[in-house]
Parts: structure tokens; sequence; C-alpha cells
């Protein structure tokens, strides 16, 4: 029997696309974002006890690849975009259930006039306004394995671009926007495969439009403009 799976919430980021996401939840501990509850779940009584939690796991849908194909193999970025591994053995979006999960700070339940209880987390890798099927508890001293092996990923993780970006240009953003974009622009938000050095490329952050170029190891800002 097929289970249908309800939105509880959705989240709003400062990521209106895909590009420039961070990979992993919990990666860029510097983006916020928002979990609004749909209104049947829109009760303090559902989140009696939550704020005893410093993290939680979101699990949630890759929205945007509902109905697409899935591959039993896929090609992770931090690989270069060349070798394949088996879609199990990865976090890619493109599973035969397009379902995610991410684990995040939770900084705040806070009261709004407009939506009642919406909570406040810290490094989430979501698009805005994308569905959250269920939210649970981050348990330490379960969940947390420090010497599990971490596959290819482990051997990845310290990878990082140097970020160059002029003052004139990083103080076009809000300031409480600003260690977020270059936390996110430093790890590197291309395709691997795209080693084009006059390449640009842009997306959209926090209501601006951000355009950048990749040289060497470092990451140049060549434009951060207000979205109209």
């Amino acid at each position: 029997m097929d289970t249908v799976l309800k939105p509880i919430a959705f989240i709003h980021t400062d990521f209106p696309s895909k590009f420039g996401i961070p990979r992993q939840g919990n990666l860029v501990p510097e983006l916020k974002a928002m979990l609004v509850f749909e209104k049947e779940y829109r009760t303090p009584d559902a989140l009696r006890g939550i704020e005893e939690y410093s993290h939680l796991w979101l699990i949630w849908g890759f929205s945007e690849n509902a109905g697409k194909q899935w591959s039993p193999t896929v090609r992770p970025p931090r690989l270069g975009g060349n070798t394949r591994v088996g879609v199990f053995a990865t976090r890619s979006p493109f599973r035969p259930n397009p379902i995610g999960l991410s684990l995040v700070a939770l900084e705040e339940v806070r009261h709004t006039e407009k939506y009642g209880d919406v909570l406040i987390v810290s490094g989430a890798d979501l698009m805005d306004h994308t569905p959250v099927y269920d939210i649970k508890p981050y348990l330490p001293h379960i969940e947390a394995v420090p010497d599990a092996a971490a596959g290819f990923a482990g051997r990845v993780k310290d990878y990082a671009l140097k970020v160059s970006c002029p003052d004139e240009l990083l103080y076009k953003l809000p300031e409480e926007k600003r260690e977020a974009l270059l936390a996110v622009l430093s790890e590197d938000p291309r395709p691997s495969y795209q080693n084009d050095e006059t390449r640009v490329y842009g997306f959209g952050f926090a209501g601006y439009e951000i355009k950048f170029r990749v040289k060497g190891d470092t990451l140049l800002v060549e434009k951060v403009e207000k979205l109209s």
C-alpha cells in the first residue's frame, strides 16, 4: 500500500533555487532559516519540550525532483563529476523516493502573530519553501559516532576555496547575511566538473544576485545586486 506524506511545515531560507545551497546540513552554521507549520499542525502542544534539544533532524522532500527518474549510480560533485558510485552510498537528490535528511541547530522557538509558533534553525541546506514531513530530536549519546567511516565524503571534507570579495560588494548585503554568504562561497557552489576560470556563475541569495568566478583555489566575487 502506498503511503502519502503530508508536509507538516515549509521552510523559509535564503535560497530561491538549488544553486548555491550547501551540500549537507549543518555545513554552514551561519545560515538561518524559519520553519512555518501548516495550520493543521500549528499548535504549541506539538512543540512542547522541543526547546530542550540543541539540534533537530528534518525529514523533507526534494520537491523539484518529484517524478524525475532515478539512477542506480550517480556522480558525486566532490569526486569531480566523473566517478560513479551507488545512489545509496550518496546523498544525491535523484533517489527512488525523493526524501532528504538534514541536521540543523535549533536557535529559537519564536511566537509570531501570522504563523503562530515557528522554529528558527541554523545550518539548513534546503531551498526556500521546501516541504518538511517530520522533525525529530537529535540524540548525541545515541547518534554521534565520532570514529565512524565516512567513505569518499570523509576524504574530501576539508576541501574549501579562499574567497575574495571587495568590501564595496560585501557591504551591499545586510550585515547579518555577510558571514553566511562568505561561508557558502567557500564551499564552492559550482558543479565540480566545471573548471573554466573565465566562466561567471550566478545565484540568488537573501534577495540579492551573487556573481562570481573561480581562479585556482580562489573564488572571486564580481557582482552583488539587489533583486527587484
